[in-house]
């Protein structure tokens, strides 16, 4: 993930598919939408470090949704 550059509303993207992946009160999809919504570098990376704590098919399969 550090070579797919992440801005805000890539980042409120990638919330919708972990929250239809994991759930909408994941970690995950919560760091993701706080990212989207402020913007600000400390929450963009905290984002990142609960995305890459997913298992990795979830990583794939959100990804995979941002694809279509």
């Amino acid at each position: 993930m550090d070579e797919i550059p992440i801005d805000p509303a890539m980042m409120g993207k990638l919330a919708h598919a972990v929250g239809f992946i994991c759930g909408a009160d994941h970690p995950a999809t919560v760091a993701l939408r706080k990212a989207a919504d402020s913007g600000v570098d400390k929450d963009i990376k905290a984002a990142r470090k609960a995305f890459l704590k997913l298992k990795l098919g979830e990583r794939r399969g959100a990804l995979t949704m941002l694809e279509d």
